[in-house]
């Protein structure tokens, strides 16, 4: 059994960094990872995945993430779910990965496997129950009764070529409460053709604690039999959990995408990874790299967003926002840790508000290459520290136009929104005319779209060419209001941009706090790729910009 790593001696960053020796390579454990956010995920309560979903994010996972398994479906559930599984199974023909796709199947006899050999799926993880209550109770037949109607399914399956992993249904519940069933369970599939038994969790009850114990108790008993653990987080104990239950011999862990699942959820992919490599003598064949972006695109495609805390790919967990964080991490990174945002493809950022000091805003000034005398840092970090106290929230592209309204440094606008007119019709596709300036050449547009802001983005489109710049993706789009706000209620839109640019806007009317978030990304973008030319201190009169929004009604 692998013990959790003991190190006496502090890691630097550099340390962190550096592949594992051979001799540390014989001793880690592999432990394999099955993702389940296409059949267990997608019970959470509201979502749906489409087919092309589906595919993509199947196609993401095995290629890209590199996870051993993907559970993509429930046998019998929905002509949907037919057709969707079909789609991953003929892509997966082509790239030779038709056996690390699963379904869950139940006992009943013929029907999954005939469900499951119409898509063209080889493995099965049949459902049974691990805990003597939900046998005579849910399925009101005693233990034997359903142990011959498991080996009847698997024989049916087995005469076809399917392969079987079984979930034990409640087996935590079953190890509290009628531990001789769980052993009795297990012993009989044991001796049927089975590849892999799954102990589920299925409530999310067990604590670090109890789940060491109860693995420890199976894979004793059971030495040559492979266990995975499946586990919930009811208590928010599923990653403590999933780590404890590869420490006590399971040689398998289930996870999803952002903990996505029914109720709190199901232990989070990322979360788990790391937690194993860092926290227990094991690898895994995922890329951390990888991480971040498949949780962006679930997060897109399930439409249920991503707390900002949330470890690892949380918006929020790579940034530093007391100033002592930022200028120890100036002078030597003394606050970071393994969890370096270099190993996930991110990068760490530090908050502007009341709590920064020199060094945050240092660090935010050099991202956008912009160079100012001490006197005029002091300016502008006072400002910003008002501007926190106000609840403002401001960014590293809220700083050009900061520095530009503080100092009256109107170069640093590179791009600037002159003018605008959006027009709404119930009829008709909504229009938008623009006025906009880029490095001191103004031009008009006009274009239509499926909506106010899609035809402000094709009017900016039409001039990239013209201008020069390019209009950084769109990756997502928030609007917040105010609880208890009214209809003149201040609207902040933040928008995700490829490349990890977040921007924000604030205006009472949602369209125009939009536009303002699309100009700061664009001064962003044009400041980080081509520095300013130093400052010379003159003060030029600044141009009031105009702006309306016209909605036509028939």
């Amino acid at each position: 059994m692998a013990s959790i790593t003991d190190k006496k001696t502090r890691m630097s960053n550099s340390d962190v960094a550096r592949r594992p020796t051979r001799k540390s390579r014989q001793k880690t454990r592999f432990i394999e990872v099955l993702d389940t956010t296409l059949r267990d995920g997608e019970q959470a309560e509201g979502i749906s995945l489409g087919h092309a979903e589906k595919l993509t994010i199947a196609n993401r996972l095995l290629k890209d993430v590199k996870v051993d398994r993907i559970e993509v479906a429930s046998a019998r559930t929905s002509e949907g779910e037919r057709l969707a599984v079909e789609e991953i199974i003929r892509w997966a023909e082509t790239e030779d990965f038709t056996d690390r796709i699963e379904i869950l199947g139940f006992v009943d006899s013929k029907a999954s496997i005939d469900w499951a050999r119409a898509v063209g799926v080889q493995v099965i993880n049949l459902l049974t129950k691990g805990s003597l209550l939900h046998c005579q109770e849910q399925l009101r037949r005693t233990p034997q009764q359903h142990r011959d109607d498991i080996r009847r399914t698997i024989e049916y399956g087995t005469k076809y070529g399917v392969k079987f992993n079984v979930y034990l249904e409640d087996w935590s519940g079953g190890m509290r409460d009628s531990p001789e069933y769980v052993m009795d369970q297990i012993q009989a599939l044991v001796e049927l053709s089975t590849n892999r038994i799954m102990l589920c969790d299925t409530l999310g009850i067990l604590n670090p604690m109890l789940t060491r114990r109860y693995v420890s108790e199976i894979a004793a008993a059971f030495p040559e039999t492979r266990f995975d653990y499946h586990g919930h987080n009811d208590y928010g104990l599923a990653t403590a959990n999933t780590l404890e239950a590869a420490i006590a011999g399971a040689q398998g862990v289930h996870v999803t995408v952002n903990g996505m699942g029914e109720r709190a959820g199901n232990t989070a992919l990322d979360e788990v990874v790391v937690s194993l490599r860092d926290h227990g003598e094991f690898r895994t064949h995922v890329k951390e790299r990888s991480l971040a972006g498949v949780s962006q695109l679930v997060e897109v495609f399930s439409g249920r967003r991503i707390a900002v805390n949330k470890p690892i790919v949380g918006e929020n967990v790579f940034t530093q926002a007391a100033g002592v964080h930022a200028d120890g991490d100036m002078k030597g990174e003394l606050y970071a840790s393994k969890l370096h945002p270099v190993r996930f493809g991110l990068r760490r950022s530090y908050a502007m508000g009341k709590l920064m000091g020199k060094a945050s805003l240092e660090f935010n000034l050099q991202r956008l290459n912009i160079s100012l005398t001490s006197e005029q840092k002091d300016q502008l970090l006072q400002r910003i520290v008002e501007l926190g106290d106000q609840k403002r929230h401001v960014t590293t592209a809220d700083l050009p136009f900061l520095i530009s309204e503080l100092l009256q440094t109107p170069e640093l606008r590179v791009f600037e929104v002159r003018d605008y007119s959006i027009a709404t019709n119930r009829g008709l596709r909504p229009s938008a005319s623009i006025l906009v300036r880029y490095r001191g050449t103004e031009v008009q547009a006009t274009a239509s779209g499926d909506g106010g802001y899609d035809a402000f983005m094709q009017a900016l489109r039409s001039v990239e060419s013209k201008l020069g710049f390019v209009v950084p993706k769109l990756l997502d789009y928030e609007v917040r209001i105010p609880p208890g706000g009214k209809t003149d209620a201040i609207v902040e839109t933040t928008i995700h941009w490829e490349g990890g640019l977040i921007t924000r806007g604030i205006d009472t009317d949602q369209l125009a706090a939009a536009i303002q978030a699309t100009e700061h990304a664009l001064n962003a973008v044009a400041l980080h790729s081509n520095p300013h030319p130093k400052r010379t201190g003159t003060k030029r009169p600044r141009r009031n910009r105009r702006s309306k929004v016209t909605s036509v009604a028939r």
